[in-house]
């Protein structure tokens, strides 16, 4: 069985981030493509049997205007560790004829239902609060560009998530990545950056690993997952955040 993490991007002209993990958590591929069609090809090989596939974008958007109910529910919990989701609604360019992540969920035969019994299926997940619940975050990671963040921060950040999802393999769901070939040339990558852009080539595989991370962490350990929203409206599927985590 496989688990794979799709970091979507909002547009066909930058790049989305694709990982797979096996059944034991081992990394198995890691890279970045562009359009549908590569999307698609890259997973094929690994959703022909059982499979979870978590990607970072909505699957499921209904409402005109606002936000989704999922979304909402979601910020109560996280905004205060700056893990809030964005909105989503059809009024939106990108969502006005349904969601890319629902059409190449559908295109690759996958359950849209988070609570369906099926082993073959897609869920929306949300990086930023996953690892603000993984890794006991005070708030989330600052490896995004936004203006004022130097390349330095960004790469910073960045590699205190790698070093996170690295000693993920120490934990009882173990996600075991470092002697990956993907891996290590991700790092390589982060390390030797001299451009934003040269970091955001890297960001996207490292994003779509948590997602892949998520997808198997909600097969191994149900109870410890909570899933905003319903298969009507839209739905966030996340590791719960701890009771005693406070926000800085």
């Amino acid at each position: 069985m496989y688990f794979a993490g799709v970091d979507l991007a909002w547009g066909v002209r930058n790049p989305t981030g694709i990982a797979v993990v096996d059944s034991d958590g081992r990394l198995v591929r890691a890279c970045a493509v562009r359009d549908d069609d590569e999307i698609r090809a890259e997973l094929r090989p690994y959703l022909r049997g059982r499979c979870v596939v978590g990607f970072d974008a909505p699957l499921v958007v209904t409402n005109p205007t606002g936000t989704r109910p999922a979304e909402a529910a979601l910020n109560r919990d996280f905004r205060r560790f700056e893990a809030g989701a964005h909105p989503a609604n059809t009024g939106r360019p990108e969502f006005a004829d349904g969601s890319r992540g629902g059409r190449l969920a559908a295109a690759l035969g996958l359950d849209l239902d988070p609570h369906s019994p099926g082993m073959r299926r897609a869920i929306e997940v949300y990086p930023h609060a996953a690892t603000v619940a993984l890794f006991r975050l005070e708030r989330t990671l600052k490896y995004k560009a936004k203006r004022g963040r130097t390349l330095d921060r960004l790469r910073s950040e960045l590699l205190v998530l790698m070093d996170g999802v690295e000693r993920l393999a120490d934990t009882d769901v173990g996600l075991h990545v470092a002697d990956h070939r993907d891996w290590a040339g991700l790092r390589a990558q982060v390390t030797a950056a001299r451009r934003k852009s040269e970091l955001r080539r890297a960001e996207d595989p490292v994003d779509a690993v948590v997602c892949a991370y998520v997808a198997l962490y909600s097969v191994r350990c149900p109870a410890r997952i909570t899933s905003y929203g319903d298969a009507e409206t839209g739905y966030i599927v996340t590791p719960s955040l701890p009771q005693e985590l406070t926000a800085q």
